[in-house]
């Protein structure tokens, strides 16, 4: 027995999943699928008209399920897949796999490839039907991998869900009507009355003597849809003609127990605030708060506490080694949140800034600064600037002190000459010797009048002697004299 939630993949019930079976009947889910994947991949038509050789009996028996196709007989090949799925016709099989592959044998081996791609590893077809043979055999576990596979193509649940198909005459038939062997889907099954379950939907039944009588469902109900599989199950005689078929009512109750006490639960809510994380930068306390960006529910029991769960929780920021910066708009994507339990992944959803933090332009200002000084190519260029400034500012202060001192010696010396003024260079007392010797009787005026028309040194500005000074001093300073 198994019971899968078809939306997760997730098994909710189990019970000897892993037990070698025959599959029977339900060998046709994995030949109706191949044979769909072909025409999607365009290496066959629907509408190809396909004629039964001469193998159309190959390992078949006289009394095993039929649509009464016979050697020579055409038809279509939807019409070949609906008398699979719905008869259970075991010649439309090796019809099938002919047109397919060629041969029945390289269609067998593309069914247990196929298997291998799905994840099956106890599962070995040896035909295309299902018949016994020892070599035929799966599990339910493995069963139900391909199943999943098959229902979740649209074209076969259209198949294997419906309850009658005409088949139009052929060359070698009148027109046939199918009736599908599934008495969870058919209320008016002559095979399997009283088991018709509005909730069910598809896909195929089984039985020999070997295998038992196996069933492969769904079932959707309250937004929960689930596939069944039940393998192995026995016919019990009730009494008067009456037999409760197994694979029929052990379907309804697990049906019926999942859909009473299962159901669809928030656990993670949009509204839950799951992380804080710090922003640099930022204009307000610097922290900014995630939400989930949509809900995260899960199939699980009613009565399941939800707090048992696992949040795992990841900050894109954090995982890269790095700091987030302002600005964050609110809705911004920065994490991601997993809900696991017991290795189980039930959920995930991405985390969002639930407000935005605006940047502040004085932090970013300071880190910029903070950034540039921590340069060395900044520091070094720093470092000799100011090197050149104390350099200039030494040499002005030392000028200008030396310079001081100079102009304070130049005053010292004017102060001195006027109390104590230069007498006449030599030239002049001669001349005023000869004038004296010579014109002895002129009058002291006389003689003050000829010394005014000589220039003496004493007559230069005061403002012309000092400018002087200074350029004679800034040229000895720097060394041009």
């Amino acid at each position: 027995l198994m019971l899968v939630d078809t939306v997760s993949g997730n098994v909710i019930y189990s019970k000897n999943e892993d037990s070698q079976i025959y599959p029977a009947s339900l060998t046709k889910i994995m030949t109706v699928l191949l044979a769909i994947e072909a025409v999607e991949r365009g290496e066959v038509a629907l509408t190809d008209y396909v004629t039964a050789s001469g193998n159309i009996s190959y390992d078949l028996i006289d009394d095993g399920s039929t649509a009464g196709i016979v050697a020579g007989e055409t038809m279509t090949l939807e019409n070949l897949l609906y008398c699979a799925m719905i008869a259970s016709a075991n010649e439309a099989c090796n019809i099938i796999a002919e047109h397919i592959s060629g041969s029945i044998p390289s269609f067998v081996e593309r069914m247990n490839t196929r298997a291998a791609e799905l994840g099956c590893t106890g599962t070995n077809f040896a035909n295309t039907h299902g018949l016994p043979n020892s070599n035929h055999y799966t599990t339910a576990s493995d069963f139900s991998l391909i199943a999943m596979a098959a229902v979740s193509n649209p074209l076969f649940m259209q198949i294997c869900n419906t309850v009658s198909w005409v088949i139009p005459a052929t060359n070698e038939s009148d027109e046939r009507v199918l009736s599908n062997t599934n008495g969870l889907i058919n209320k008016d099954s002559t095979h399997y009355p009283g088991y018709y379950y509005e909730p069910a939907a598809g896909v195929k039944t089984g039985y020999t003597d070997a295998a038992g009588y196996c069933l492969i469902s769904t079932a959707t109900k309250n937004g929960m849809t689930f596939l069944g599989v039940v393998m192995g199950a026995k016919a019990t005689d009730k009494g008067g003609g009456n037999f409760e078929f197994g694979h029929f009512s052990e379907s309804i109750k697990l049906y019926n127990w999942v859909f009473d006490n299962y159901s669809y639960r928030d656990i993670l809510k949009i509204t839950a605030l799951v992380a804080e994380v710090p922003v640099e930068m930022g204009s307000d306390a610097g922290l900014v708060s995630l939400h989930p960006q949509s809900a995260v529910k899960a199939l699980l029991p009613n009565d399941e506490d939800i707090e048992s769960y696992e949040q795992k929780i990841t900050i894109y920021s954090q995982e890269e080694g790095k700091e987030l910066y302002a600005p964050v708009e609110a809705g911004e994507v920065l994490g991601e949140i997993t809900i696991e339990r017991d290795g189980i992944i039930y959920g995930s959803s991405q985390l969002v800034a639930s407000s935005s933090v605006s940047l502040s332009y004085g932090k970013y200002i300071k880190s910029q600064i903070g950034k540039t000084l921590k340069n060395p190519i900044v520091i070094i260029a720093i470092i000799i600037v100011l090197a050149l400034f104390f350099s200039y500012v030494y040499l002005v202060v030392r000028y200008n002190t030396r310079k001081r001192k100079h102009m304070q010696e130049l005053s010292r010396r004017r102060r001195v000459n006027l109390y104590e003024p230069e007498r006449p260079s030599d030239p002049v007392r001669s001349a005023l010797s000869r004038k004296s010797a010579a014109i002895s009787a002129r009058q002291e005026s006389f003689v003050e009048d000829l010394v005014e028309e000589i220039p003496l040194p004493e007559e230069i500005s005061e403002g012309e002697t000092e400018s002087q000074a200074e350029r004679d001093y800034f040229e000895e300073f720097f060394g041009k004299k």
